[in-house]
């Protein structure tokens, strides 16, 4: 039997039905979409602004507990950047143990879903005991955050890190031990990861490489070929050009720079997800643009690690896909994350709405095209089958409370604008992934469980 929803206002690619009505089967997929009541019995009517659940593309969950700690200088770092604060990292990871991963990634993983994130891909490199030893379950780190995707209701596309080397030519550091594997084990890994889908509607996996500083081309290419053996569709994810000092080593170890060594050695296309490439040049620009590939932003982890402005005008003229990660979760709001995004570099190019650019018809509104790319962008990055509230896709739909002051008096046209970048109120109401209600009136059923089980977790690791 399936479920009907007359919503309010309701999201579609080309605009708004006002109402719309939304048919959404026992497996959690939508059946119709129209503007006309169907026949039958009356549908539960649904108040607000109705939009598409958005997948968050890049997530390092357990970092989440680090947000707010690591923002002090001392005479150690009185120079503070992305190497220093990696350090206050490192201490993390070394009493990271797997029931804290589990409750730090329940937390973030509710958070995304309090925001309207219904998906998340979890670039993911813990995997050992510290000192490097595997676990008596090779996957017990990774399969501690399927439970927190399971216990929130996230929908999760597992990114297994390769990692193999602490940089072009160098050994790894003490405590990355716990990320390595060789490309065999890995790829054995992988193979456990995609067994735990049975019957696990919400999770896909796929294939991470931390990036051209952590494995050799040989290794990228073994593990490339392993996983196509697999899964040929999987999503490949790679850290690239997120810092200055990243594509000097690569350029001096690879001799060209990251993305552009991509581009010419490996191929890109529409799996891809180019995760930061905040530094290319225009020749980079224009190929990732071209092959279909997804940047994967993170405004305001790059922001708060200093790394520099993304290309945003350049890429997005060029029509390059793009969406949004929220990376260490200094922020797992949508709002936030696309505000900074548009109002950075606003303040670079010191002109207002930098991504909306006439097209000939009427207004074209920065909300509505934020949105709207990162919807897509995030969608392709996870290949989690949602990312529109039409016909076939998965039944993620998130309410926008029109009540909240954020969305007083607006109407579906502005709706996005004022969401994104006119205020500071969250107005998700409710959320269903997959046909499921995860979050009711802003609350999820487990979160005083999951808010108790963190705050155990980070006297584990800062008390």
């Amino acid at each position: 039997m399936s479920n009907i929803y007359e919503v309010e206002h309701l999201h579609q690619p080309g605009g708004w039905l006002s109402p719309g009505y939304i048919e959404i089967g026992q497996d959690g997929t939508i059946l119709s979409v129209s503007g006309t009541r169907p026949g039958g019995g009356a549908p539960t009517v649904l108040r607000g602004f109705g939009v598409p659940g958005l997948s968050n593309l890049h997530s390092h969950a357990f970092q989440r507990a680090l947000a707010g700690r690591t923002e002090f200088v001392s005479g150690e770092r009185a120079e503070d950047n992305l190497w220093t604060w990696r350090k206050e990292m490192y201490r993390a990871v070394d009493r990271l143990t797997p029931e804290a991963c589990e409750a730090i990634g329940a937390l973030v993983y509710l958070e995304m879903l309090q925001f309207g994130m219904t998906g998340v891909c979890e670039f993911h490199y813990v995997h050992h005991q510290p000192g490097g030893a595997a676990y008596d379950n090779p996957a017990e780190m990774s399969d501690r955050l399927i439970a927190a995707a399971e216990l929130t209701g996230i929908g999760l596309t597992m990114l297994p890190v390769l990692y193999a080397h602490g940089g072009i030519g160098k050994p790894v550091e003490p405590t990355q031990t716990r990320f390595v594997h060789d490309v065999d084990a890995y790829l054995r890994l992988i193979e456990t990861l995609r067994a735990r889908r049975n019957g696990r509607e919400g999770l896909h996996v796929g294939l991470a490489l931390h990036s051209l500083r952590a494995v050799t081309p040989d290794e990228a290419r073994a593990a490339l070929a392993g996983m196509d053996a697999m899964d040929p569709q999987a999503r490949l994810h790679i850290h690239v050009s997120e810092t200055t000092h990243e594509v000097a080593e690569v350029e001096a170890g690879l001799g060209a720079r990251p993305v552009q060594w991509l581009l010419d050695n490996i191929g890109l296309d529409d799996r891809w997800c180019l995760v930061h490439a905040t530094h290319m040049d225009p020749s980079e620009v224009a190929g990732a643009a071209a092959s279909g590939a997804v940047a994967g932003i993170c405004p305001l982890t790059e922001a708060t690690m200093g790394d520099g402005f993304f290309a945003l005008p350049e890429y997005h003229g060029a029509g390059g896909a793009w969406g949004i990660g929220t990376d260490s979760h200094y922020s797992t709001s949508v709002s936030e994350e696309l505000r900074i995004l548009e109002c950075g570099k606003r303040l670079e190019l010191r002109r207002r709405n930098v991504i909306a650019r006439p097209d000939g018809g009427g207004p074209v509104h920065s909300g509505r095209v934020l949105f709207d790319t990162a919807l897509a962008g995030g969608e392709q990055a996870s290949g989690q089958g949602g990312g529109a509230l039409v016909p076939g896709r998965r039944a993620d739909l998130v309410m926008l409370d029109a009540d909240c002051n954020v969305l007083l008096g607006h109407g579906p046209e502005t709706a996005l604008d004022a969401r994104i970048l006119g205020g500071t109120q969250n107005p998700v109401r409710d959320v269903m992934v997959g046909g499921r209600w995860v979050v009711r009136d802003g609350r999820h059923a487990e979160e005083e469980r999951i808010r108790a089980a963190y705050r155990t977790a980070v006297a584990t690791l800062f008390g």
